[in-house]
């Protein structure tokens, strides 16, 4: 397993569009679990209701976790996306 902590710079945090963008990311590496750490919880990538109760907001550091097949290079493109404000 991989981690790494992020800031979220969306204006509106981890709103209904990256939180969608998130899940999709998720959903496109099966052979990987993604997980969100925020708050004290660890939420699934792929669930997007899961990401959305979390209640990320703007500037929220998170901790993404990546466990699975090319775990290194999976976590490197999920933390440019959060860099990248899910653009």
């Amino acid at each position: 397993m991989v981690s790494e902590n992020v800031i979220v710079i969306n204006p509106e945090g981890l709103h209904m569009r990256p939180a969608g963008e998130l899940a999709k990311f998720a959903k496109a590496h099966p052979d990987n679990k993604i997980i969100v750490c925020y708050g004290g919880r660890s939420v699934n990538a792929s669930s997007l209701m899961q990401v959305m109760m979390a209640g990320i907001n703007c500037g929220a550091e998170v901790t993404l976790e990546v466990e699975g097949k090319d775990e290194k290079s999976v976590l490197d493109a999920l933390v440019a996306k959060f860099q990248n404000g899910f653009a």
